[in-house]
């Protein structure tokens, strides 16, 4: 808060000095400028003078004739009698006429010399019938500065330019007038200049305060959970980061990871509002019950992280720990129902356990798992202790050599248009083909790579592997589409799209021959950033289904704005259509709804043909299932779509069952 508050200021006073320097240039201008108009007004006010003194004074004394044939004594007179006068009075300080050969014909003081020259563009351009003022120093003036205007005398006698007028007029009198005038308006223009400040510091003071409160605002909704309000994984990684960093100079504590048992059970019978429910009021009771120097965060799911800086102490850590759970394990009535939380909590302690990050995870993940199938529910990590062969810990090692050692395979069962009988796509679903312990199928690793760091990767390995088979199949005349699943973790942020396009793109793949297959859960749970990730996807020109439509917690609404184009409905409803009146009933209207949203519906888990008939009777689009063909390498496939006799492609595979956790 103290750097954001800091930042701001800084940025203030940027916004300040920046706003003051145009200010202070455009004053700078103005200042100028009247300046200029002041010595043009000057200028102006000696010409006019001028004017009234050739017109009133210097024109009557003359008879009329060329100045080059001089004056008479009657002329010099009624010319001294004028010009003394203006002289005493100070209102002229110099005068001469001259002829236009520029000889001086008459001066105030007697002298026949001196003057502008002749050949002066001044006095050129008074003797060609026009009027040149300027101002010119003068040290003799208080002022230091004279108005000299050259101008030609007309005669009043005859009307005709007889010579030179050259006056020099006092600037002092004039400068005044003219310095108060312009002082008036710099003093208007200053302080208009002043509140025009005042203004633009407001502005960036406000814009200042808003920036600081949007990048607060931003920050905490890119660092907390959106459904309970803790930190998330972010702001847990570094909390926890900078709470071992001050482990290694001796300010140890420790760190737990803590999920909910049987929370899908909750999701599953009660529905995905009354899980979100349960993860509000748990998340509440966590940060009532926990100290303000501790984090709470909530990682995922039904995971929560806490880091504990000073728990030192193993024993008063797991009796703390102890209470929290007994807390947690108060009755909850969700709607009508009644719950008690149970939760299982994994430890270890910082820097003892390790001196990384991912180390401490690990171990508090391996305890956590031990509390699971122990009687305290809280375990403290022992290097020691024995690990069950299929543990998370051991699974993501495994895992994570499995990609470098490239040892997934993908499998792929194909998705038939049921009016026309053809092959629309195919599924990609991965396997594990592990070197002990055979192939696996899904469910022996996806579950912890979802809860780890490990699914990106995972996702990318099948994106990139069904991109290239997609390029051989294509070589051999199928145009097969391709479906890859993805999960709530790969919908969390922009970046998966790009990652997307970035696939693609080094592919060469038509993007409309790529669909992406998200489950209800993965947008529910954080459906903003999901509904973000799709639109950016479905803009690339990807196909989005909807997968296990029917189990989820997605609204109409929801279902509406999203950038979907297609909903799979879930096996555990299509099993059911040939004795249960009521999955027919909500096949029924899926199939109603999907169609009126403008998707194409396809049915997952098909192995009869009396369920295929009823489905493309009830106006289903496509399905998959073993009454067609188990999922198979593409080659496999090819090999089985290859057209043949209709006796053969029947029997490519005979039904069955297996669980299709898919990806």
């Amino acid at each position: 808060m103290g750097r954001r508050l800091r930042a701001g200021s800084r940025l203030f006073v940027v916004y300040a000095v920046a706003s003051l320097v145009p200010v202070a240039v455009l004053g700078a201008v103005l200042l100028h400028g009247y300046q200029d108009q002041g010595n043009a007004r000057g200028r102006a006010q000696g010409q006019a003078q001028a004017a009234v003194i050739e017109e009133m004074a210097i024109a009557p004394a003359l008879s009329g004739a060329d100045l080059s044939k001089g004056l008479n004594d009657a002329e010099r007179a009624r010319l001294r009698a004028a010009t003394d006068l203006a002289i005493f009075n100070g209102s002229v300080a110099r005068l001469r006429l001259r002829s236009f050969s520029g000889a001086v014909s008459f001066s105030d003081d007697g002298s026949l010399d001196g003057g502008v020259p002749v050949d002066d563009r001044a006095f050129q351009r008074a003797a060609s019938g026009h009027t040149d003022v300027r101002l010119v120093e003068d040290s003799r003036q208080a002022a230091g500065v004279t108005v000299r205007v050259l101008q030609p005398i007309v005669a009043a006698a005859s009307g005709q330019a007889t010579g030179v007028l050259e006056v020099y007029l006092p600037y002092e009198q004039i400068a005044k007038s003219v310095q108060a005038d312009t002082r008036r308006t710099i003093w208007r223009v200053g302080a208009g200049l002043v509140v025009l400040y005042g203004v633009l510091a407001l502005i960036s003071w406000w814009t200042t305060r808003a920036l600081r409160r949007n990048a607060a605002a931003h920050e905490h909704q890119a660092l907390h959970d959106t459904l309970t309000g803790l930190p998330n994984r972010e702001f847990f990684r570094r909390s926890a980061e900078s709470a071992l960093a001050k482990g290694r100079r001796g300010d140890g504590g420790a760190l737990v990871l803590m999920d909910l048992d049987h929370f899908k059970e909750v999701n599953d019978t009660l529905g995905h509002h009354a899980g979100d429910e349960l993860l509000r009021v748990v998340a509440e009771r966590l940060r009532d019950l926990l100290r303000t120097d501790d984090t709470v965060a909530r990682l995922g799911g039904d995971e929560f992280g806490l880091v504990l800086p000073g728990n030192v102490d193993r024993e008063q850590t797991v009796a703390l720990l102890g209470r929290l759970r007994e807390q947690l394990a108060r009755e909850i009535v969700l709607g009508s129902v009644s719950l008690h939380v149970v939760a299982s909590f994994g430890v270890c302690f910082y820097p003892d356990d390790a001196d990384n990050l991912e180390a401490l995870l690990q171990h508090a993940d391996s305890a956590m798992y031990q509390g699971k199938h122990g009687p305290t529910g809280v375990v403290v990590y022992e290097p020691d202790a024995g690990s069950h062969p299929t543990h998370s810990l051991v699974v993501q090692a495994e895992l994570r050599q499995a990609l470098e050692r490239d040892e997934l395979v993908l499998y792929y069962q194909p998705k038939y248009e049921l009016e026309s009988g053809e092959v629309h796509g195919v599924e990609a679903l991965v396997r594990w083909q592990h070197p002990e312990r055979g192939l696996l199928p899904p469910s022996e690793f996806l579950p912890v790579a979802e809860r780890s760091e490990l699914i990106e990767p995972l996702t990318n390995w099948v994106l990139r592997r069904a991109l290239k088979d997609l390029s051989e199949w294509t070589a051999r005349g199928f145009d097969w589409t391709v479906a890859v699943n993805v999960s709530a973790r790969n919908l969390s942020s922009l970046d998966f799209a790009r990652t997307v396009a970035s696939l693609v793109a080094e592919a060469g793949a038509p993007t409309d021959r790529l669909h992406l297959e998200v489950t209800e859960t993965a947008l529910a749970f954080d459906a903003d950033a999901a509904a973000e990730v799709v639109e950016a996807l479905a803009w690339q020109g990807l196909s989005i289904s909807v997968d296990d439509f029917g189990i989820g917690y997605t609204s109409l609404s929801q279902l509406r704005s999203l950038a979907v184009s297609e909903v799979k409905i879930d096996r555990t409803f299509v099993a059911g259509l040939s004795d249960s009146a009521q999955d027919r009933a909500i096949v029924g209207s899926v199939i109603g709804l999907g169609h009126s949203l403008g998707f194409k519906v396809t049915a997952e888990g098909v192995e009869t043909q009396d369920v295929a008939d009823w489905l493309a009777d009830a106006g289903c689009d496509r399905a998959q299932g073993y009454l067609w063909m188990r999922p198979a390498p593409w080659t496999d496939v090819a090999d089985a779509l290859t057209p043949r006799n209709p006796e053969d492609l029947a029997a490519v595979s005979p039904a069955g069952t297996e669980q299709r956790t898919g990806r």
